[in-house]
């Protein structure tokens, strides 16, 4: 079944939905979050994406070590509240931007982190949602954001395969089956080879879903090499100038790089193309280079053909090789010279 987002619709065949993940690269400066969609836009994004939500509303601001980040990452030291203050979105930007993005005709959707977010993005209707890794377990979440039967894009960063089946699940539960599953892993930035990347073709093969990859790794290697596994969305973080900082500036793709990672998807998806036996005109002519059987000394006629007079050799205008054998021992019908492809009209 396909899924549509916006006018873009995602199967097996059709092309990679790529979104631009604008989420804290904006500065806090309305400017140049649409600077950033107009170049996610050149870059050849076919969707920026949102995120929705507040400091309050992601988490409580309190100092004490529950909410102090402390797990390996670029944040370590600082508490979750602080965090969430400087990466969020302002809620009041989000219909100049999503306006913004539609008179550049590239989709707009968001992340929500509670109900209060969902509300106030359907009252945008935003054509689809994403789950982020870290609400993947948020239930009534999920459940929320599906019961509004529209595409539900799920990151499945800190996931057990047990709690993606509940995710997926309680989509189906609401009635909406229209689920993408995105491998992710969780570190920022994330190593090359903790992509695992074989992880999407059985979320796949498990779930019968269409898959894809949320990536934090930097470069434009693993999304690349995800397509070729049949990822039909990639999400990437993208950002206007790396000096403008922020939380995500340092994993995330400026333009001239999210444009290589386009360039590249779409180069990738040339060459993974259909399964194809059809013999081309092009192909025809290559065949004029292929192996044949040709006379290689002059035969009288009735003399024997032998592995001395007859070789498979290049050009293809004789008589396929595999009938050497067949070819080997009979006569000839009449003298032949050296350099006649051998035909059927030649052997008694």
């Amino acid at each position: 079944m396909a899924i549509r987002i916006g006018d873009f619709k995602i199967d097996e065949k059709s092309p990679t939905f790529i979104i631009a993940e604008l989420s804290a690269n904006h500065g806090h400066d309305i400017k140049i979050a649409k600077d950033t969609i107009k170049a996610a836009k050149e870059a050849g994004a076919d969707a920026i994406k949102l995120q929705t939500y507040t400091a309050d509303t992601i988490t409580i601001d309190c100092n004490n070590d529950y909410f102090k980040i402390d797990s390996g990452t670029i944040w370590d030291g600082r508490t979750l509240h602080d965090l969430y203050k400087e990466a969020y979105t302002p809620w009041e930007w989000h219909a100049e931007l999503m306006d913004y993005a539609k008179s550049l005709n590239l989709i707009c959707f968001s992340s929500p982190f509670d109900r209060t977010a969902v509300d106030y993005l359907e009252d945008l209707n935003v054509p689809a949602y994403k789950i982020a890794s870290f609400e993947i377990t948020d239930i009534p979440l999920i459940e929320y954001v599906a019961s509004k039967n529209k595409p539900v894009i799920i990151s499945t960063g800190i996931a057990t395969i047990s709690e993606i089946d509940d995710a997926v699940r309680a989509c189906k539960r609401m009635g909406n089956d229209q689920i993408i599953l995105l491998k992710c892993t969780s570190s920022y930035p994330a190593k090359i080879e903790d992509a695992n990347l074989r992880t999407m073709q059985n979320l796949k093969a498990t779930f019968h879903v269409e898959v894809g990859l949320s990536d934090h790794t930097l470069g434009v290697t693993v999304p690349v090499v995800s397509v070729a596994l049949g990822a039909k969305v990639i999400e990437k973080h993208f950002i206007l100038d790396k000096r403008i900082g922020g939380p995500d500036a340092s994993f995330s793709l400026d333009q001239q790089e999210f444009k290589q990672l386009v360039d590249s998807v779409r180069e990738a998806e040339k060459a993974i193309g259909t399964v194809d036996y059809e013999l081309t005109d092009k192909k025809m002519n290559n065949r004029q280079l292929s192996r044949s059987l040709f006379v290689v000394k002059d035969i009288k006629a009735g003399e024997l053909f032998t592995e001395e007079n007859v070789r498979s050799i290049r050009p293809g205008d004789g008589l396929k090789p595999k009938y050497l054998g067949t070819v080997i021992g009979s006569k000839a019908t009449h003298d032949i010279s050296r350099g006649t492809p051998l035909e059927w009209k030649h052997i008694k």
